[in-house]
């Protein structure tokens, strides 16, 4: 696929997946579409050599798989997260004050909070309700258009915001829905937005787990389109970027696609990465001890996760030889306390994969003087035995509410990839 059409394909796959339920229901349904089909964990399975399936769990992970004659060979997987950082509604969440209707938000996972001041905000997530034949179903909603806002405090009331404002997540983060006189039921309210969708036989609302994202649309910006601009960058980047790698895969070779939840929390949970999904999918497909051990000697893990890109103005944050340039290639992860799990071998076969497409790579260490953060490369290795390497594409702005990474990075870590699934021996 050319770059352009790529980017354009990525924008939309972004816009789409406000939440990683939706993630997860958009990559399920592009799966289904290119002839993949869906195994379910409760039932038997009879998988056919020469197909490609896909799970789910929690409708917030996916693990999708070429089914080969035999996996000798060992198995091309890459992974990724669908989660990112958040603001998620409470169970309790009505807040009224002054005349004002707020939610209360729970922070999720390390978000930059600042910037989710001053923007258009709307409501995705999973909710489950009672029908009225006294069951249980769960369904995705979607807002989509502007419901609420976090007004910032303005500057003549804090003289000193520029300089040392703080956020405090319990007293500042409540979000602006409306005006009301009068106390209202947030789940009467879903209620209502469920019939609104289609949903039929909801009797009430029983939980849900929702979180607000800003309605500015992903787009390309600056003078030549050199960057894509986005939330959930990091990580659905790397989500779509391996689910069109394994799309346009030839199918000679077991390639594997792992994007877990939770990852900005640390993954533990059962579709977490470091919960038995990934293990537990293994075990169904190879049985035998002894003939799963030895498929996972040959095997290896492409962890992919955004990098950070070095700043223009905060070049200091990063060592002198080692930060990474926007739109100059992905980039290879190391650390020596396993923060990264790649070796000097693994990272090496990355290097000889993608000197193969032709594709320029780089090399990302944190300073010696600061804490380094991790991904699912090190839990993935230490809980399955597989050899790993983490990559990925540069960005700014990582964990904010909006992102910023290369037009030609994503496209150049495809190539990688699609090459990666295809090769014989890795």
């Amino acid at each position: 696929m050319e770059r352009e059409s790529f980017n354009q394909n990525l924008l939309t796959f972004l816009a789409d997946c406000p939440t990683p339920f939706h993630a997860t229901q958009q990559m399920a349904d592009r799966l289904s579409q290119s002839g993949f089909k869906e195994l379910f964990e409760h039932e038997a399975w009879s998988p056919v050599a020469g197909e490609s399936y896909f799970i789910r769990r929690n409708g917030s992970s996916i693990i999708a798989w070429r089914h080969t004659v035999n996996f000798d060979a060992g198995f091309r997987m890459v992974g990724a997260h669908t989660d990112s950082p958040c603001l998620r509604v409470k169970p309790t969440p009505e807040l009224y004050r002054e005349n004002y209707l707020q939610l209360g938000v729970e922070v999720y996972g390390g978000a930059l909070l600042n910037p989710w001041f001053d923007r258009d905000l709307s409501l995705a997530g999973r909710v489950t309700y009672r029908q009225t034949d006294g069951s249980l179903n769960s369904t995705l909603i979607d807002f989509e258009e502007a419901i609420a806002t976090i007004p910032s405090l303005a500057i003549h009331l804090d003289r000193d915001a520029n300089k040392d404002r703080t956020v405090n997540p319990q007293l500042h983060l409540p979000v602006l829905l409306g005006q009301a006189d009068k106390k209202q039921d947030f789940r009467a309210f879903l209620k209502a937005k469920l019939l609104e969708q289609g949903v039929k036989e909801v009797v009430d609302v029983l939980d849900y787990e929702l979180s607000f994202y800003d309605v500015q649309a992903p787009a390309l910006v600056g003078l030549n389109k050199e960057f894509i601009a986005s939330a959930r960058l990091d990580n659905l980047l790397s989500c779509f970027i391996g689910l069109q790698s394994l799309l346009e895969s030839d199918g000679q070779q077991a390639a594997v696609l792992v994007c877990t939840d939770h990852e900005e929390v640390g993954s533990a949970s059962a579709c977490g990465a470091q919960g038995p999904m990934l293990a537990q999918w293994l075990e169904r497909l190879l049985p035998n001890n002894e003939e799963r051990n030895r498929v996972i000697s040959h095997s290896m893990m492409i962890s992919a996760d955004n990098a950070h890109g070095v700043h223009p103005n905060y070049a200091d944050k990063h060592d002198e030889n080692h930060g990474p340039l926007i739109n100059a290639g992905p980039v290879i992860k190391i650390n020596s306390n396993q923060r990264y799990a790649t070796t000097s071998e693994t990272s090496a076969t990355f290097r000889a994969i993608a000197q193969d497409v032709n594709v320029p790579v780089q090399s990302f260490v944190v300073r010696s003087d600061m804490g380094c953060g991790s991904t699912i490369g090190p839990i993935t290795a230490s809980e399955v035995g597989i050899r790993t390497v983490d990559i990925g594409c540069p960005q700014f702005g990582m964990h904010s509410i909006r992102e910023l990474c290369g037009s030609e990075d994503a496209h150049s870590l495809y190539l990688i990839l699609q090459n990666y699934y295809n090769k014989a021996k890795v």
